[in-house]
């Protein structure tokens, strides 16, 4: 390692009330949840009004708040501390209903009703690809316009983002959709819509004949059927759709944004993070900073691997000795143990070290490896003191 990169400081995103968005990024499987669940518990009881936004449809982490559930709309968390004048809302997105709303805002009212029965919609609102980043952050923008007497309902709100194959799924999402929007293929199902009579059959006969025909072999003339009736019906919500696909990419770039990176310290985890950091850059967003989670940490850095290693050898080459509660192979296991811990943590270093050789200058914490699943908010508040460097 070249230098000490900047230290991530979380506190300090928690106190500045102009961070009014803390979004939680990164590949599946790194923590992203956890990490946002504990920024939401710390700044709660700092005295913020804090809503957090989970896409993680697992019951532990609504047990780990002390709530039964969680679902589309708010619930408040009771086993804070609230004695600084802090709360928090938890809640897990409805993908579906998320975009029922949508539709029943922002389609003309007499198809509302047809683009929620229609097959098509049923399924694209459950499945298509991007729907979930997509709805994550008009969900977001929902809660950030949310107002109670005449003020924000929240003044900080964390979000954590889908658990997509790649980071760049959340951050492309609303520039996807803005092009599924403006696609040929969408344009050919909206002009039979459009025009009628000897037009109709000159476009359906001339733009859609091939693709109809090679659709109808593969799905089926009914699922080409209902989804030219399902676009027809969206025709009228195209402009709204492309709006808040505007709205909320401009919400990312935000000045009242923070990005927070997270990622485990393996190759591939890292090589995410610096892609979607390098990506962040380009497009001028708010970066916080990277949290390199479940890094496996030396606790007797005088005894290394290798002598753990010997050692163990050693104990188990010797013979036996009977009628000893702690027995060679017992110190042997523990020592083997060891080992391979210490192997695991200089692998660690070593990746991130070269990720702040790479990146020297962003910002970083690190947050150990814990023995298990957090529980409870207790451990929430654990990881917390990690993520502010305590």
């Amino acid at each position: 390692m070249t230098g000490e990169p900047p230290v991530l400081d979380v506190d300090a995103i928690i106190a500045d009330p102009t961070v009014r968005t803390v979004v939680c990024c990164g590949a599946g499987g790194v923590g992203k949840t956890t990490t946002a669940a504990s920024i939401a518990v710390r700044a709660a009881e700092a005295g913020r009004r804090v809503a957090v936004l989970t896409i993680d449809p697992a019951r532990r982490l609504a047990q780990a708040l002390g709530l039964e559930e969680m679902g589309n709309e708010p619930v408040a968390v009771p086993t804070i501390d609230t004695s600084g004048g802090g709360s928090l809302d938890a809640m897990m997105l409805d993908m579906k209903r998320t975009f029922d709303e949508v539709v029943v805002t922002h389609a003309a009212p007499d198809k509302v009703e047809q683009i929620l029965a229609n097959p098509f919609y049923q399924a694209v609102s459950s499945s298509f690809a991007g729907t979930q980043e997509y709805m994550a952050m008009e969900r977001l923008g929902q809660l950030i316009g949310e107002e109670v007497d005449g003020r924000p309902r929240w003044d900080l709100i964390v979000v954590d983002t889908p658990p997509s194959r790649s980071a760049l799924d959340f951050l492309d999402a609303p520039k996807r959709l803005g092009s599924f929007l403006d696609g040929r293929f969408i344009r050919l199902l909206l002009a039979p819509a459009r025009v009628g009579g000897k037009a109709y059959v000159k476009v359906v006969s001339v733009g859609m004949g091939a693709v109809t025909s090679a659709m109808s072999k593969i799905l089926g003339a009914q699922f080409l059927q209902d989804m030219q009736t399902f676009v027809a019906a969206l025709d009228t919500m195209f402009g709204g759709f492309r709006e808040r696909a505007e709205q909320t990419y401009a919400l990312l770039k935000a000045p009242g944004t923070a990005f927070v990176v997270v990622a485990t310290p393996e190759r591939d985890a890292l090589r995410e993070a610096s892609y979607f950091i390098d990506r962040l850059a380009e497009e001028d967003m708010p970066l916080a900073g990277l949290v390199a989670n479940r890094v496996q940490m030396t606790y007797v850095p005088s005894l290394s691997g290798a002598r753990a290693l010997a050692a163990a050898e050693q104990l188990e080459a010797e013979p036996a000795e009977p009628q000893q509660p702690w027995t060679r192979a017992d110190s042997a296991g523990l020592l083997r143990v060891h080992a391979d811990l210490d192997e695991q943590g200089t692998r660690h270093a070593a990746a991130i070290g070269r990720f702040v050789a790479a990146h020297p200058d962003i910002a970083l914490v690190q947050v150990p490896a814990g023995a298990h699943d957090v529980n409870d908010v207790q451990e929430l508040r654990e990881i917390g003191d990690y993520l502010a460097g305590q």
